[in-house]
This record gives C-alpha cells, sequence and structure tokens, in this order.
C-alpha cells in the first residue's frame, strides 16, 4: 500500500462544487493523483452523521445515477487521471451554508484512504443560455463542427464560410508568400464569448483560437467564463506607437554629440519628410543616445490600423535620406541599428512601448473563485508570488504564465505577423488580495504588435476570424488589442487556478495532450 498525504487527498474533492439539488445536493470527485481503480465507498459522513449506503448515487459520466451498492456489487470502478465523477446525497439540507464531508473509500493500489473537507453550500446549479455547442463522444465529427459554424454565424451575424471551406482562388495569397505549395492547416476553435468594457471594444466577442495545443482552448473558456461571471474584463490601450532606429556614424564624439543636439532641433522637417507619400502614418517624436562616435535615433510613429513595420520602413528612409543631403559630416549610417528590437524581445519597448500598451484588469470575489477553480484567493495569490521569484531567478521577459499561448493562437487566427510574438508576449502581471477576500488582477502588453489592415488580415479565413469580433478594416486596431488583452488575463487566471488547484496535468490528461501513439 502506498502513502498519500492528506493534503493531497483532500485534491480529489472538487472545491466549490457542493451545490444544492431538488433530491438533496451534489459534488464532484476528480482524480488529480495517478490512475486508480476505487474499490467501493465504505464510508460517507455529513457533519458527522454516516449518510446509509442507499442514499449516495454517483454519475460516473454517462448521465446515469448508480447507487453506491450498485457500484459496490460491481466492484467498483476506474478513474484515469483527469477524469471526474459527480455523487448525489440524498439527504435534504437544512439551510446550512457550509458542510464538512467526511470520506472512507477502498481504492487499488493505495488501499484503504480516507480525508474530510469543509466546502459551502452553492445555490442551484443554472446553465448558461448561451452556450458553445458541444456532442459528447462525437465532439469531433462534422455535425459537432457544423452546430458551432451554425453558432458562430448566429452570435456574430458574420458568415465565416473560409474557416470550413477550401480556398480556391489561391491568387490571393500573392503578397503574403513566396513559392507556394500547400497550406500548414492548424485547428482552431471558439472560446467564449468573452465581455470586455474597454474604450473601443464594447460587448460580447466569441474569440477564434488556430492552435495544436489541447486544453488550450479549454483553460481559456474557462476563464472567459469566470470573468463574464464578474461583469466581464476592463480594458484600455494608453499607448500606441511604432518605431524604427537608425545609426549615425561619425569620426569623433563630438561631432557625433552636436549631431544628437541638432537633431532636437529639427523637428517639424523630420515630421514633414516622415509624412511625405502617407495618408495614415503620423510622426510623433525621436529619442536620441549616443555611444561612442555613434549616434542612435529611435524614431516614433502612429501607423493607424496597420501593424506598421513596412509603413516606419519608408518614414524613416525618407527621413535619412534628408539628413544625409542637410547635415555634413556622416561618415556613415544604418537604416536599422537593431535598437528597435524588431521581432526581439527588449526592456526598452517593454517600458517605452512599441506596438500598442494595452492593459486589463478584473476582480474575482473569493466565493466565485473557489466554486469555480477550486482556490481562493490567498492561494492563488501565493502561487503568483511564488512564481514572480522563480521567473526572476530565470530572467523571463513575462512574470505571468502563458501569455504566448493566447496571442499566438489569436495572432494566427487574426492574421499577425507571428513573429511579433518575440515583442508581443512580454507582459507584466500584478495580483492583490482584497480586504474583502477578492482577487484584483491586471495584465499590461506593452508592446502588442496587431492591425486590422494591411499584412495577413484581408487572407480568406483570416478576415472571417476578424469579422467575426468585428474587427476588420479601419478604425478597429484598438478595438481588437482590447479584446486580445482581455482573452489574455482570463487565461492567467485560469491556468494559475489549475496549477494552484492541481488540476494542471490532470486537465492535459483527460483532453488526451500527453498521449503519444
Amino acid at each position: 500500500m502506498n502513502f498519500i498525504p492528506k493534503s493531497l487527498l483532500k485534491k480529489l474533492y472538487t472545491r466549490g462544487s457542493l451545490t444544492k439539488a431538488d433530491e438533496g445536493f451534489v459534488f464532484n470527485i476528480k482524480n488529480r493523483l495517478i490512475d486508480v481503480h476505487l474499490e467501493g465507498l465504505s464510508q460517507l459522513a455529513v457533519e458527522g452523521t454516516e449518510i446509509q449506503k442507499d442514499q449516495i448515487f454517483a454519475d460516473l459520466g454517462d448521465g446515469k445515477w448508480l447507487s453506491v451498492e450498485e457500484i459496490n456489487q460491481q466492484n467498483g470502478f476506474g478513474l484515469k487521471l483527469g477524469k471526474s465523477f459527480n455523487v448525489l446525497v440524498a439527504s435534504q439540507l437544512n439551510g446550512q451554508k457550509n458542510l464538512n464531508l467526511s470520506f472512507k473509500f477502498d481504492t487499488k493500489p493505495f488501499g484503504k484512504l480516507s480525508f474530510n473537507i469543509t466546502d459551502q453550500v452553492n445555490a442551484h446549479k443554472v446553465e448558461r443560455a448561451l452556450k458553445i455547442p458541444r456532442i459528447i463522444d462525437a465532439d469531433y465529427g462534422e455535425e459537432a463542427m457544423t452546430q458551432r459554424q451554425e453558432f458562430v454565424k448566429s452570435f456574430t451575424g458574420t458568415t465565416p464560410a473560409n474557416i470550413s471551406n477550401p480556398i480556391k482562388d489561391t491568387s490571393v495569397y500573392q503578397g503574403n508568400i513566396e513559392h507556394l505549395t500547400g497550406f500548414a492547416k492548424i485547428p482552431m476553435g471558439i472560446a467564449g464569448p468573452i465581455k470586455v468594457n474597454g474604450e473601443h471594444a464594447q460587448g460580447d466577442f466569441l474569440i477564434p483560437l488556430a492552435t495544436t495545443e489541447g486544453t488550450l482552448v479549454a483553460s481559456y473558456n474557462k476563464g472567459i467564463k469566470l470573468v463574464n461571471e464578474v461583469g466581464g474584463v476592463n480594458c484600455r490601450v494608453i499607448q500606441d506607437s511604432m518605431q524604427r532606429a537608425p545609426v549615425f556614424i561619425f569620426d569623433s564624439l563630438v561631432k557625433a554629440v552636436d549631431f544628437g543636439k541638432w537633431i532636437k532641433t529639427v523637428t517639424q522637417d523630420l515630421k514633414t519628410q516622415a509624412e511625405l507619400g502617407s495618408n495614415h502614418l503620423k510622426y510623433d517624436h525621436v529619442e536620441v543616445y549616443h555611444a561612442g562616435n555613434n549616434v542612435f535615433l529611435r524614431f516614433n510613429f502612429f501607423t493607424g490600423d496597420a501593424a506598421g513595420q513596412n509603413m516606419v520602413n519608408k518614414a524613416t528612409f525618407q527621413i535619412c535620406q534628408w539628413i544625409l543631403e542637410t547635415y555634413e559630416g556622416i561618415q556613415h549610417f544604418f537604416l536599422e541599428s537593431n535598437m528597435a528590437s524588431d521581432k526581439k524581445h527588449s526592456f526598452i519597448n517593454s517600458l517605452n512601448s512599441r506596438g500598442k500598451r494595452v492593459i486589463a484588469e478584473v476582480t474575482f470575489p473569493e466565493e466565485l473563485l473557489v466554486k469555480n477553480f477550486g482556490v481562493d484567493a490567498h492561494q492563488l495569490q501565493r502561487h503568483l508570488g511564488v512564481a514572480n521569484l522563480g521567473g526572476m531567478m530565470a530572467g523571463v521577459n513575462n512574470n505571468g504564465l502563458h501569455t504566448a499561448n493566447a496571442l499566438a493562437a489569436m495572432f494566427i487566427a487574426f492574421g499577425q505577423d507571428v513573429a511579433n510574438l518575440a515583442e508581443s508576449t512580454a507582459g507584466f502581471l500584478h495580483t492583490e488580495v482584497l480586504a474583502d477576500g477578492s482577487l484584483y488582477g491586471t495584465v499590461t502588453l506593452p508592446s502588442l504588435i496587431v492591425g486590422t489592415v494591411g499584412g495577413g488580415t484581408a487572407l480568406p479565413t483570416q478576415k472571417d476570424c476578424l469579422e467575426m469580433v468585428d474587427c476588420y478594416g479601419a478604425g478597429k486596431a484598438k478595438k481588437l488589442a482590447e479584446i486580445m488583452a482581455g482573452v489574455v488575463l482570463a487565461g492567467e487566471i485560469s491556468l494559475g487556478a489549475a496549477i494552484s488547484s492541481l488540476d494542471w496535468v490532470a486537465a492535459h490528461e483527460d483532453l488526451g495532450r500527453n498521449a503519444i501513439p
């Protein structure tokens, strides 16, 4: 017989699942340890009073309630890691807000196990009126996909035919790919809808996520559900700029310093040159950095609803041509010095931003965390605090948990330049436990590079996905950024809770992520 600490045994019970029912009350048991065979339940006590076995029933996943006596007579059942079952106790409650439950059961290979827990009693569970369609045991079949496609049409008012039909006119990819040979087909699921309370994004949005990572869509959907229960996520874009950073080289320090002073006196000229030939790009300002006889200039521009790298290339080239013609003594120059850190993480972009700086915030009452995730605010805060320490020791560019998961899946779906994830996944996660036990959380994405025009946004499936969230075309880039930040925050809380409650590995096992053929 193997020993299991009581603290781990208690994780078998799904905290927050204790719910009133017409017949009595129900709760959930989930295997978060290893594969096990439950041979039988020998005792269940409520508030110290043993419940008769003919009053205890279990739903093993097929919707049928079997009495514990029937299960015991059948020598129990196997319970794989990640699987769960519901228990119904046919005993009416007397207004209790909390219940103490004691369990004793026989297992293989662990022998006799026992533990007790205390959980709060929830009201009757009410299913959400709006729910993404699923077909149990056939959820990857054509019928299930068709139902979800019809759901998307009904909810969004769009007709995303390209996400399900083959693309016949492949000439639309000219300008986005060379030597077109075929397609790397990535499955796409939907999560949500998520309620976003932004300056630019206001309402409920179904989120397309293109990924090959099992559990990712389910995890974000779970976080989104909790976000919606508290009225949605607040989001704001507070900064928006794109940079290019040429370097000018001189034959002496003195000439380099003089040039640095001069460049600050010709702001209007720089603006005029930058905006020649563009109705969308706007010049903002220049940062000057000296290193020896080199002068690094970081030009900042506003590029409208395009991600903007190509636009700023042209504008910076125009500026540099004017500088070379106007200022004498320049020995050499390069259009990009690597100080814009294009498609690379950098601390200067985390502080000054490249792309859109967007912040999302939400507050979760403790009872909702317990009910939905089985963790309280202090438990989750403690885990995130330790994760901050571990991240600092590792030297990460993001103290969150998995910003890249949401952003990569949305970048692919929305036709964004995936290489920009190197910068866009930088982030700052901050949480606090409030006086009433609620958890306040924010995530700041300092360099989210997204656009709703140009690049891959007009390609057939990508356009479909952008139209699903009403973010295709001009005037929509900041709206898209707010939606994406809200999804990121929902996923941070969801994964943090899963790790804290030991659901992380169990969920991957349940959804097949760890299966190797």
